[in-house]
């Protein structure tokens, strides 16, 4: 079969070529990277963050489930307001969640990291 001049099998190739060419400059840049010289607190900060992110998610799974009962008809113009910052809002309060009282999920991962990357006190 040809694709655009090329046959299917030629790309297939060439695509398989590429993805492990990636995967090793992946590979080398993972290696080469040095993760013992990162502080605590910026290690900390990074969990916090992934926590934060996985809250986000969970709160715009959650928002879905109550947006499938909205009715499209006669539209308030307030809630296109709504709409836009969502989002926004949605960040916020998982960072602030995160911040003020976590799930425990940024914590472990630090310890588990700190165990990991032998950065023991």
């Amino acid at each position: 079969m040809e694709l655009g001049g090329i046959s299917s099998s030629a790309y297939v190739d060439y695509m398989k070529e590429q993805s492990s060419t990636a995967g090793a400059k992946l590979q080398e840049t993972i290696k080469g990277t040095d993760y013992s010289q990162a502080s605590e607190d910026e290690l900390l900060g990074a969990c916090k963050q992934f926590e934060a992110y996985f809250l986000e998610q969970v709160f715009k799974e959650m928002q879905k489930t109550v947006d499938c009962f909205k009715s499209d008809e006669g539209s308030d113009p307030n809630n296109n307001l709504v709409d836009y910052f969502q989002d926004s809002a949605i960040q916020k309060l998982a960072a602030t969640s995160t911040d003020l009282q976590g799930l425990g999920l940024a914590q472990m991962l630090y310890e588990q990291m700190k165990r990991n990357y032998n950065m023991e006190t």
